[in-house]
């Protein structure tokens, strides 16, 4: 009746336990793989496999199955048990998985076979191989996808191999999630490969003799560690086969409970992670996933230490990219699992923001305050790092990373609730993004103005200001705030409104960052309907001209109408272009039309587009949530009264200097001045101008923005790269600088929030703590 537990040495590689089905791709009734597939997901399976024969007329084409299947299932993971890659194209099936990857949201996996039926490999046009050169063949086919697949490698992809090569081929598309290399195999070459470059084993149970797991494992681990691995990087699967029958009569072949005693050695003797059932028969597949799957589950719990949950298992490579001065195994439990290291898969697409890349020795992402809180006291555990804390990334400053420091990033608090419809009142995650906010609050006919792309996280913007399209018409975004829960430097949670906890309630509206983490805000929304939208390209011959026309156009306008301005240099001998994009909070066509011929009457037009849509519909702008940057980003930022003249004369200047390569004004006033500027920590309230200037030379760009200076009266910080005190004064007036820094002491007197546009504590506050 089995082993019992008592008997199973345990030689566990920590993975956790997962099951899959194997299923024939038969062309006879093309829909009923598809249909196991389904069945297989329905079930609770993880993986879906199918065999690779492309020279079996009786089978569909793998790869097209997969791809179809992807589109017929939402969860299952999907993989081919294996491919033959003597008719796989490694450097086609690299992009095809990567591709399919991507489609299928991080569900694609690669089983590589090295040939084997050779006489039909030939006949589909193959080459023969021996046994030596196939797995040489295996081994360079290995490296090619992989060097497509890494995307953050400078340069094109070179395998300089004997059946295999790339010659400078341009490198991705990077897949969604790291794609594991499993390999079938049996001999010892295979098994040795598997040690030096897979990522798991795929033998099927029927093919092995007695100790052939333990024997293969062993081989493995050998490869493994001569070539720097950790043996437990490499998954163990094998395919099973057998039938449920009332009493035993052999090895999986009897009860449900005879299974698990067959299986429960495979798993806790011989390592296998992945159990992967042969066959095409439904009812074996219900009767295993409902009676063994659970209950090898809970033996595998009572036998190993991680149990079937298994443990996380960084490669040996990771640990060598751990940066000095961190505490790695010291990281909360409770943040383990999800923590980033610079050796981790995920860490390009976490390192840094929309134009920073960074290069942090550790992301904690918490999923809840309890779990920032956790967060927070670790980080404070390590008090000569920078820390950066982050929402949605895009930050133009690039302050949410740093370089060998700490990140917590908050992306995953991204929940909108929407608390009292008849007030509008909406609670939103800091790590939500304001396209999900927008889309959210559609139905109900509901907005918040929120900058002017859909990609940028809640807690920065809404820490800041935030000005956007309806800034004119319904102020900025903290002017919506009615409440926000922080977590500050000592790690108790508050919550901060006009009636608790007051004054920090000022100072999130503009200062946020300085002095905890908000986990998040409510909001009342606006009722804002369809608006118009109209992205206008125009030549402008005289960019004096034109930016004092816009300036004026926007100003004199009714405060249902925002236009946002980007220009850029001349060119070529070309005049400059001007691209405007512009919403009038109607949805009346004449008015629209009325509002943008105020603009569109500048200059002649290159391009237009001019429509009636939702404020939802402007912000899905975004392609997705990760930002993956290189450098840094240098930028300013100035706030201005009014597009005079001279001020428009000294732009047109700074443009043809070629020292900015990106110029924005957008428009604010109205509303927004309408807060008294004590109100907030936002305080300078009467502009009705936000300038942005983005270069490539730190010099030049300073010389030709020093010009500009003399005209503004302020400047919004989130736009802003320099971190010096002349620039912090410049966004905070003297008073408002003085109240924040009373709050500093009093909150974050050790100085904790420091690595931003820091308002430091007082000597005095520094001293005592």
């Amino acid at each position: 009746m089995g082993l019992p537990i008592r008997r199973l040495r345990n030689v566990n590689y920590g993975h956790r336990l997962e099951f899959g089905t194997f299923i024939t791709p038969t062309n006879q009734s093309p829909q009923t793989p598809v249909a196991l597939a389904q069945l297989s997901e329905q079930l609770g399976f993880d993986v879906v496999t199918f065999q690779d024969h492309p020279y079996q007329p009786a089978f569909l084409d793998t790869w097209t199955l997969l791809t179809w299947v992807a589109a017929q299932t939402s969860r299952v993971r999907l993989s081919a048990n294996v491919h033959s890659i003597p008719l796989r194209t490694p450097a086609v099936l690299a992009r095809a998985a990567a591709s399919l990857d991507l489609l299928s949201d991080g569900r694609a996996e690669l089983g590589l076979g090295a040939g084997g039926f050779w006489d039909a490999i030939q006949a589909m046009g193959g080459r023969r191989l021996s046994p030596g050169e196939s797995v040489q063949a295996l081994s360079e086919a290995i490296d090619v996808i992989r060097a497509l697949w890494d995307v953050d490698t400078r340069g094109g992809a070179r395998v300089d191999g004997e059946f295999y090569r790339l010659d400078g081929a341009k490198r991705g598309p990077a897949p969604k999630h790291p794609i594991p290399l499993w390999i079938g195999a049996l001999k010892p070459r295979m098994l040795r490969l598997i040690g030096e470059k897979g990522d798991g084993w795929l033998p099927s149970l029927p093919y092995l003799e007695s100790g052939d797991l333990k024997r293969g494992n062993a081989i493995i681990d050998e490869a493994a560690r001569s070539a720097g691995r950790d043996p437990r990087e490499i998954r163990r699967l094998v395919n099973i086969g057998g039938r449920f029958e009332t009493s035993r009569t052999g090895f999986l072949q009897g009860t449900s409970q005879d299974w698990v005693d067959d299986l429960l050695p495979l798993v806790v003797e011989d390592g296998v992670g992945t159990l992967i059932v042969m066959g095409d028969d439904t009812r074996t597949m219900q009767q295993f996933a409902e009676e063994v799957m659970p209950a090898l589950r809970s033996a595998v719990d009572d036998a190993l230490p991680a149990g079937s949950a298994g443990e996380r298992i960084r490669p040996a490579a990771a640990i060598a990219a751990r940066r000095d001065g961190i505490d790695y195994d010291g990281v909360p439990a409770s943040l383990r699992d999800s923590a980033v290291e610079p050796g981790d898969p995920d860490y390009r697409t976490v390192r840094g923001g929309y134009l920073r890349g960074g290069s942090p020795g550790l992301v904690l992402r918490p999923s809840s305050t309890a779990e920032v809180v956790e967060a927070l006291a670790y980080a404070r555990r390590h008090p000569s790092l920078p820390l950066g804390v982050r929402s949605g990334g895009h930050g133009i400053s690039g302050r949410s990373t740093n370089d060998g420091g700490l990140v917590i990033d908050v992306g995953r608090l991204d929940g909108i609730e929407v608390l009292d419809e008849a007030r509008r009142l909406v609670r939103i995650g800091a790590g939500a993004r304001w396209m999900d906010v927008a889309t959210t609050l559609a139905p109900h006919g509901w907005a918040l103005s929120s900058g002017d792309y859909g990609g940028v996280g809640v807690g920065g913007l809404a820490t800041a200001g935030g000005i956007g399209y309806l800034s004119r018409s319904h102020g900025l975004t903290i002017d919506h705030m009615v409440a926000a829960e922080i977590v500050l430097a000592d790690g108790s949670v508050v919550r901060a409104s006009e009636t608790e906890h007051p004054d920090l309630f000022w100072a999130v509206r503009g200062a946020g960052g300085n002095l905890g983490i908000v986990t998040s805000f409510d909001f009342v929304a606006d009722e804002v309907g369809d608006v118009g939208w109209g992205f206008l390209t125009q030549v402008a011959e005289d960019v004096e001209d034109y930016l004092v026309r816009w300036g004026a156009a926007v100003e004199n306008a009714p405060r249902d109408f925002a236009s946002f301005l980007v220009m850029g240099p001349p060119r070529n001998g070309q005049p400059a272009i001007a691209q405007s994009r512009s919403v009038v909070e109607s949805s009346d066509p004449d008015v629209v039309v009325a509002r943008l011929q105020e603009i569109a009457s500048i200059a002649p037009l290159y391009d237009q587009e001019v429509t009636i849509t939702s404020y939802a519909g402007i912000l899905q702008n975004a392609a997705g949530p990760a930002h993956v940057a290189t450098g840094e980003p240098l930028a300013h930022s100035g706030l201005v009264e009014h597009i005079t003249p001279e001020f428009a004369a000294a732009v047109a200047t700074a443009l043809s200097s070629g020292a900015i390569y990106f110029f924005q004004i957008r428009a604010v006033g109205g509303a927004v001045s309408d807060v008294p500027s004590d109100a907030t920590a936002y305080a300078h309230r009467s502009a009705n101008f936000s300038v942005t200037a983005m270069g490539a030379n730190a010099r030049r760009l300073g010389e030709v923005w020093a010009t500009l200076q003399p005209f503004f009266s302020g400047l919004y910080l989130s736009f802003e790269t320099d971190q010096t005190d002349e620039v912090l004064a410049a966004a905070f007036p003297p008073a408002t600088l003085e109240r924040l820094r009373d709050l500093k002491d009093r909150y974050d007197p050790d100085n904790v929030f420091r690595h931003n546009f820091n308002v430091a504590p007082t000597a005095a506050a520094a001293v005592a703590t």
